[in-house]
């Protein structure tokens, strides 16, 4: 397969983006060595890699159809179904084989991750909770990073997943509105579906609050200083920011301008946290 089908099918900059969850975890947890570092990066590359690669050859019908994502890979018949699927088994084993090096802990959830990974595309099918299922796929990224190090569950690596969880779900509430008339047609489930754009903005915002709170809450749980907290009040402004432009007369634009400014907030919250760790 190509470079640019690759590229095309896994959009690694999305990969970029969830990277700094991860390592938000490891930083949660205290730090660990090179060798942890770069498996923990190993593992969430090839968890993105297979949510994507499933999430296109499960979607690929849905995706022809919908005049939004009709110019995707798959249905423009630049990489065929069997194709994304092998590509999706491979980089599973990867994420199994990543885990395994790291703990016991991580190797016996990295089997319910790739069942995550495959599975949450199917949910739209038959429940409007699709938005939520698709956070716990995310919240993933920093639990494992946390896992990695700590071995163990606890409230602080808890507190770090459903920040993701909520923020995830709620700007996916967003997303869905651009094909809400698409998804009733097909008999597709989502919030916008279920409940209507202005529902689901309420929703959206109920989420991001939520996910704001989780994050104060792992930074007290983890005693966290000014950096840290300077970080949070500007991911606060990004997310007041997001759901404004959620509400203009334009869903797609403001999508676009959503993802645009979504790429700052890992590696601020990162940051912050990194130089809190050094400065003390």
């Amino acid at each position: 397969m190509a470079f640019k089908k690759l590229s095309d099918l896994l959009l690694p900059e999305q990969t970029l983006f969830a990277l700094p969850f991860a390592w938000l975890g490891v930083v949660f947890a205290g730090g660990g060595s090179a060798r942890t570092w770069l498996l923990v990066t190993l593992a969430l590359a090839a968890a993105r890699a297979a949510g994507m690669a499933f999430n296109r050859a499960i979607d690929a019908r849905i995706d022809a159809l919908n005049p939004r994502t009709k110019d995707r890979a798959i249905p423009r018949g630049e990489v065929k179904v069997w194709e994304a699927a092998a590509l999706g088994v491979i980089s599973s084993l990867v994420l199994i084989g990543s885990s395994y090096l790291l703990n016991p802990l991580c190797f016996h959830l990295s089997f319910f991750a790739v069942a995550l990974l495959a599975g949450y595309s199917y949910f739209k099918r038959f429940s409007a909770a699709s938005h939520l299922c698709l956070g716990v796929t995310e919240a993933a990224a920093p639990i494992g990073g946390y896992l990695a190090i700590a071995g163990r569950f606890d409230l602080l690596s808890l507190a770090l997943g459903s920040a993701i969880l909520f923020w995830i779900g709620g700007m996916d509430m967003v997303y869905a509105m651009q094909d809400a008339d698409f998804d009733r047609r097909e008999g597709l489930h989502s919030v916008p579906v279920r409940f209507g754009s202005r529902a689901a903005l309420a929703l959206s915002a109920a989420c991001y609050a939520l996910a704001l709170a989780a994050l104060a809450a792992a930074g007290a749980l983890r005693g966290m200083d000014r950096t840290y907290w300077a970080a949070l009040v500007f991911v606060a402004g990004v997310f007041a920011y997001q759901q404004k432009q959620a509400r203009g007369p334009d869903i797609n634009a403001a999508v676009r301008r959503i993802l645009k400014v979504n790429i700052y907030i890992s590696p601020a919250l990162l940051a912050g946290a990194l130089l809190d760790k050094v400065m003390r």
